[in-house]
């Protein structure tokens, strides 16, 4: 299935065609995180739709476009608003960006989301690092024929979230003053949220956080050599454990509302991530 593979170059091919870029940091902004892109020192923009081939989301709150340019002394390649499985997107088309950003040159990815709080200890406005994740419910990025240009056929995962990045944004949360939660990240395919018998399923299997991305990248990253950090934005308690319904919108807000937080910690990371 060499089409795979020619297909993630032939959309970097496209990219490097409009900017000579090479990011050392690839991240994706989940929701609240879109207006970071606005700060970083820009060098190029290149919009999905200019890319041949390239899937472009279609959920409110999330641009379609890459940034490049600099955070601090970090050059850095942006992705201002993902795909989604639920979309109808097939995982290939999920895990193309993250794929291209690696041909690009990206030594490694921060993602970002969120995230419905299983937790006891996660309140609505809280950051999570991903120490794991379950993405046994969504099909896995690296099913059918092997391509060996862009990783083994049976990859690793036993640290999908680098233990150093890990260190690196802890730190970072310790110099801005707030406390960064850690756990465990359950990918689902959504677009419905969860029932309260999946909630006590998921906290019965180990998760702390569940949401509707980021695994499937994680893991397409991962076989690709990338070092990993995920953090969630905890946007509302999972179903059951509020007595309000879910909404979209609540999301939102939370998100907006966090923003500048986790934003500043995104930011604080990368500009000491060689440190």
């Amino acid at each position: 299935m060499g089409n795979v593979y020619d297909r993630v170059k032939q959309c970097a091919d496209a990219i490097r065609q409009k900017t000579g870029f090479a990011p050392r940091t690839a991240l994706i902004l989940g929701s609240g995180l879109g207006g970071f892109g606005e700060k970083i020192t820009r060098e190029a923009v290149v919009e999905y739709r200019d890319i041949p081939g390239f899937p472009v989301s279609t959920v409110v709150g999330h641009q379609g476009r890459f940034l490049f340019g600099y955070v601090g002394e970090e050059p850095v390649v942006v992705m201002q608003g993902r795909v989604h499985y639920y979309e109808g997107y097939s995982m290939e088309d999920v895990v193309l960006p993250t794929r291209v950003m690696g041909l690009l040159g990206a030594q490694r990815l921060i993602l970002t989301n969120a995230a419905g709080g299983i937790g006891p200890d996660l309140a609505p406005g809280d950051l999570m690092l991903l120490t794991d994740h379950v993405a046994s419910f969504v099909p896995s990025p690296l099913l059918g024929p092997h391509v060996e240009e862009l990783g083994p056929r049976f990859p690793d995962m036993t640290q999908v979230y680098s233990p150093r990045l890990r260190e690196r944004a802890l730190a970072a949360a310790q110099r801005l003053g707030f406390p960064l939660k850690q756990g465990v990240y359950l990918q689902t395919t959504g677009p419905q949220y969860e029932t309260p018998a999946e909630i006590r399923m998921f906290a019965a299997l180990g998760a702390n956080a569940v949401g509707m991305s980021t695994a499937c990248e994680a893991i397409a990253a991962r076989h690709m050599g990338l070092e990993v950090c995920g953090i969630s934005c905890v946007t509302n308690l999972a179903a059951g454990l509020s007595g309000e319904p879910l909404t979209h919108e609540e999301v939102q807000q939370t998100a907006d509302r966090a923003a500048q937080r986790f934003q500043g910690l995104v930011w604080e990371l990368l500009s000491t991530i060689e440190v």
